[in-house]
C-alpha cells in the first residue's frame, strides 16, 4: 500500500491545472459512486488528478488514486485495497482503468455496500456498461462520458483564448454577433484547419510530429486490448474487427451495404452488426441512424463515419475527402450535446427538429428549400448570414 500512495502523490503533484476539460464542472463530485468513461487519450485520468489536487490534501490517508492495471493487483484484490484504505481512515478512492480488472463491477458494488463512508470515483473504457456489468451498479453509480476536445477547448488549450460553451439554440439565433466578436481574437478558419488534423486528443502537445501515428496506435490498442476487456470476443474476431475498421477508414462516411461488408470481413450479418456496435461504443466510429433513440442496433446504420476528424488524417494522410471531413466534424461535435440522426432530405437532423446541410463556401439553399428550421453550414467562412452558419462555430457547443 505504501508504494501505491507514493506513486499516487508523485503523479498528482505533477498534474497541471491551467487547462481543465469541459466535463469537470458538469460532474457532481459529491456523489458516492461516480463512473467516468471515454476512449483512450481523452483525458480522464488527468481530470481525476486535477480534482484531487484542487480539493484534497494528497499527503492525507483520506484520499488515494490507483490504476487497476497496477502489478499490486496481481497478488491483491480490490476489496483488500478498500478494506486497508478504510482502516487507515480513507474517505475517497479513485480507481482508474477498471475494465482491466476482472470482476471490477461486483467488487465496486461490494465496496459501495460495505463501506458507506467511502466515496468511489472510477474510470473506464467508453465501452464500459454499468447497466450490464454483472452487478447492479445502475442504481448506484452516476455515469459521465468524456469526449475528445472540442474546437472550443482546443482554442483555449493551444491558443489561450477562453470561450464559454454556446448552446445549439443560442448558436442558431445569435451566430452572427457571436462570430463578429470572436474573429477579433483569432482567425477561426486557420485554427479550424489545425484542429481537424491534431486537436481532438490532448496528447497532441507531447509530440505533434508523431501525433497521427499515435492516434493510429490508439485505435489499434482499443481494438486489441479494450474490446476484449469489455466484450467476450476471441482473437479471430479481433482480426475481423480490425479489417472492418480498415474498410470503414478508407471510405467513411458511406452508406453501408451490410451483406457486402459481411462478405469482405468473412462474417455473418448479425455478427457484423455486433462488431459495428462495438466500434461505435469504443468511439472509433460514429453510426448515423434514422432515429436518435430506441433499439437502433437491430437494423443497419444509414451512414458510418470515423469517430473524429483526426482519425481521417491518421489513416488517409493528406488525401482526406474534405466533404467527408466536414460532416465528420459536425457530427462529432453535435453528438456530444444533442441527438443527431439521419435525414433523407439533408445531411443531418438534430433533436428531431433542426435540419442541416453541410458544404463549402458556395453551398446554396436548394437542398433545404421548403424546410422549416433548416440551415446551411458553410466551411471557409468566418461569419455567416441569416440561415448560413460557419462550420467552425459548431465546435463551440461543448
Amino acid at each position: 500500500m505504501e508504494n501505491l500512495y507514493s506513486t499516487f502523490r508523485y503523479l498528482v503533484s505533477r498534474t497541471p491545472l491551467d487547462f481543465v476539460r469541459y466535463l469537470y464542472s458538469g460532474i457532481n463530485w459529491n456523489n458516492r459512486l461516480i463512473a467516468i468513461t471515454g476512449t483512450r487519450g481523452v483525458g480522464k485520468t488527468t481530470m481525476m488528478f486535477q480534482h484531487i489536487r484542487m480539493n484534497y490534501d494528497i499527503n492525507s490517508p483520506e484520499v488515494l488514486y490507483v490504476s487497476l492495471d497496477n502489478l499490486w493487483f496481481a497478488s491483491h484484490s480490490l476489496l483488500e485495497l478498500a478494506d486497508e484504505f478504510h482502516k487507515n481512515g480513507g474517505k475517497t478512492l479513485f480507481l482508474d482503468e477498471v475494465h482491466k480488472y476482472p470482476g471490477w463491477s461486483r467488487e465496486i458494488k461490494n465496496i459501495y455496500d460495505s463501506y458507506p463512508e467511502i466515496k468511489v470515483v472510477f474510470t473506464g473504457s467508453s465501452m464500459l456498461d454499468i447497466y450490464r456489468s454483472g452487478a447492479d451498479l445502475s442504481r448506484r453509480a452516476i455515469k459521465y462520458t468524456l469526449n475528445g476536445m472540442s474546437l472550443r477547448e482546443y482554442i483555449e488549450f493551444e491558443h489561450g483564448i477562453k470561450i464559454a460553451p454556446i448552446t445549439l439554440s443560442d448558436l442558431l439565433t445569435d451566430h452572427i454577433p457571436i462570430a463578429v466578436e470572436l474573429v477579433k481574437s483569432f482567425r477561426p478558419v486557420a485554427v479550424f484547419r489545425e484542429y481537424l488534423k491534431y486537436g481532438y486528443f490532448p496528447f497532441y502537445k507531447e509530440d505533434k510530429e508523431g501525433y497521427l501515428n499515435r492516434v493510429a496506435e490508439t485505435i489499434n490498442t482499443v481494438i486489441e486490448v479494450d474490446l476484449p476487456a469489455n466484450i467476450d470476443i476471441e482473437y479471430p474476431t479481433i482480426i475481423k474487427i480490425k479489417k472492418l475498421f480498415s474498410i470503414i477508414a478508407s471510405s467513411a462516411p458511406f452508406k453501408p451495404n451490410i451483406s457486402k461488408l459481411a462478405e469482405q470481413t468473412g462474417t455473418t450479418r448479425p455478427s457484423l452488426l455486433n462488431y459495428l456496435d462495438a466500434l461505435d461504443k469504443a468511439q472509433a466510429i460514429l453510426m448515423l441512424d434514422k432515429e436518435a433513440e430506441g433499439l437502433k442496433r437491430l437494423v443497419k446504420p444509414e451512414k458510418i463515419y470515423l469517430g473524429n476528424p483526426n482519425f481521417a488524417y491518421a489513416f488517409s494522410g493528406d488525401n482526406v475527402n474534405i466533404g467527408n471531413l466536414r460532416e465528420t466534424f459536425f457530427y462529432s461535435m453535435l453528438n456530444a450535446t444533442n441527438k443527431v440522426s439521419y435525414s433523407d432530405k439533408t445531411d443531418f437532423t438534430v433533436d428531431n427538429k433542426y435540419h442541416f446541410e453541410i458544404g463549402g463556401k458556395g453551398k446554396n439553399q436548394k437542398q433545404i428549400s421548403g424546410l422549416k428550421d433548416a440551415y446551411i453550414v458553410k466551411d471557409n467562412i468566418e461569419t455567416g448570414f441569416f440561415n448560413q452558419i460557419p462550420l467552425w462555430m459548431f465546435g463551440l457547443v461543448y
